[in-house]
């Protein structure tokens, strides 16, 4: 749990400092630096998913 703690932490940053260097906008960084990581989130879990029908597939073919 600490590690996805900090790593969401660290996201946040990483996604607000760049946003924040290529506008030179607080409000614009900060609105980016919590959408972008709930956003990514969301693709991540379907793309787990799709690993795992790949990975399913793939035992099948190899049973």
């Amino acid at each position: 749990m600490k590690k996805t703690a900090t790593f969401a932490l660290v996201h946040f940053c990483v996604a607000f400092s760049v946003t924040y260097l290529l506008t030179g906008s607080w409000v614009l960084g900060g609105m980016v630096a919590l959408i972008e990581p709930a956003a990514n989130t969301v693709a991540y879990f379907f793309h787990e998913k799709a690993w795992e029908r790949i990975g399913r597939r793939r035992a099948l073919q190899t049973s």
